[in-house]
């Protein structure tokens, strides 16, 4: 079976359409088809004749179907797409006043097994491909009638256990859909060697470093591959990455109620970023049905956000949405409903 179109760059169609016996100038064609008007086949490709798009009736552009849609009340919509082999992804657009977010999936599953995320409970299928990944962004652009501004990798899967196909999919998302790399933010929870790998590939994304505990029992707890990658040498290899790349690291940190949200863990978090150039994202815990976890009062919230300015570090909140539905931060699920 060819591989699927999707993905390719203009040159790379280009070369297709010849090797096809078609005039360059297809190429072009093709290419504005599948990224700017949302052609799902080439059949959908009317500038082509009708002889030639049946010859090619076998060739896949690499499209996914649609198995479920749900709109939350504050207008995040969740997707679930079936991919060619009947797997099942969900991926979430997510609007507001100025930009329209999706939040991408990069594997069928996750095998980190976090113990606070749903995804990580299902279990692991495979990565995804570079297709499917960009695919994702064209369906909820699509379905909003709107451009994407920007894209987190925050949806099932850890991205740098498929780095080859995330790398390319967001070379693919900035040069073919256009969609800066500075508004893309790569999240993982580290894996050995693949943040200094990523810091080789010189992309512009911002890199947020999922720690979840501010010590190396604690993140055991919560994060079984923390055994492989201690919590020191996760920090060492972050600051490698922003001498490498100039660009700070965001470092997120689920708040799980009367576990890593006192004051001491604040504390002991900061001493770990002293001097780094950094920003926490704290997440206030979205409760999942495989998990016993709390989500913190908004007096620990504020105490925690306190603790870390009075030691000058930088901090937001970041309330996740599409709670009511299942879509947000640690709740998405390969599910078929």
């Amino acid at each position: 079976m060819p591989a699927p179109l999707l993905g390719k760059s203009l040159e790379e169609l280009t070369e297709w359409v010849q090797a096809q016996g078609q005039p360059s100038y297809r190429g072009k064609q093709l290419y504005q088809w599948i990224y700017q008007q949302g052609a799902r086949s080439l059949q959908d490709i009317t500038v082509f004749s009708k002889a030639w798009r049946q010859a090619m009736a076998h060739i896949d552009l690499g499209r996914s179907a649609l198995h479920h849609r749900v709109v939350a009340s504050d207008g995040t919509i969740k997707y679930l797409l079936r991919l060619a082999d009947g797997q099942i992804i969900e991926t979430v657009g997510i609007p507001s006043a100025k930009r329209l977010t999706v939040c991408v999936s990069s594997q069928v599953g996750c095998p980190m097994a976090c113990d606070f995320c749903a995804t990580g409970k299902g279990g692991f299928m495979r990565n995804l491909a570079t297709h499917e990944i960009v695919d994702q962004v064209l369906t909820v652009q699509e379905d909003f009638g709107q451009r994407v501004s920007h894209i987190v990798f925050m949806g099932m899967g850890e991205p740098l256990l498929n780095a080859a196909n995330t790398v390319a999919a967001i070379r693919c998302l900035n040069r073919d859909v256009g969609i800066g790399q500075r508004a893309i933010t790569l999240s993982t929870v580290g894996v050995p060697g693949r943040i200094r790998a990523l810091a080789a590939e010189q992309l512009q994304v911002t890199l947020a470093v999922s720690l979840h505990a501010s010590n190396q029992a604690q993140r055991l707890r919560l994060i079984p591959s923390a055994g492989a990658y201690p919590l020191e040498v996760l920090l060492d290899e972050c600051r490698e990455y922003v001498q490498l790349t100039g660009r700070r690291v965001t470092f997120e940190y689920i708040l799980l109620a009367g576990l890593n949200d006192q004051p001491t863990n604040a504390a002991e978090l900061a001493q770990h970023l002293r001097g780094f150039q950094s920003h926490v994202n704290l997440i206030p815990y979205n409760p999942i049905d495989e998990a016993d976890y709390q989500r913190p009062s908004e007096v620990s919230i504020r105490t925690f956000v306190a603790e870390l300015e009075k030691r000058k570090i930088a901090v937001t909140v970041r309330y996740s949405r599409g709670l009511g539905e299942n879509a947000a931060c640690g709740q998405l699920r390969a599910s078929r409903r």
